[in-house]
């Protein structure tokens, strides 16, 4: 059973398996109004996850693009226009903050 709280409309504001003040009523886990909270719960979930994953990538790609330009594997000539663009903008900006070793936090280190 889990309690729930419900709006004006109906639609659940608050579901939680321990007993609250503030509780309207309480459904069993295989209610249809149970198993639509909790799967919108894991969408938002996942989909907080996968923009920061999101960021933690665009770093990644970033660093790798600068290494491969470093050691004369590719060019910046060889991309488009656009991420020409992009990446002298980041390049400047992380100049700006005093180059790559500020933007690492200290637990990270190592592991790239």
């Amino acid at each position: 059973m889990f309690y729930v709280q419900r709006d004006i409309q109906g639609q659940l504001t608050r579901v939680s398996a321990e007993a609250y003040t503030g509780a309207t009523e309480t459904l069993p886990a295989d209610h249809p109004d149970l198993q639509a909270w909790f799967a919108s719960e894991v969408m938002a979930n996942s989909l907080k996850q996968l923009k920061q994953s999101d960021l933690e990538m665009i770093r990644v790609l970033d660093d790798l693009i600068q290494v491969l330009i470093t050691k004369g594997v590719i060019l910046v000539t060889d991309l488009p226009a656009a991420a020409q663009a992009k990446l002298m903008d980041r390049t400047q900006a992380r100049e700006a903050l005093g180059g790559l070793s500020h933007l690492v936090d200290d637990d990270e280190i190592g592991l790239i």
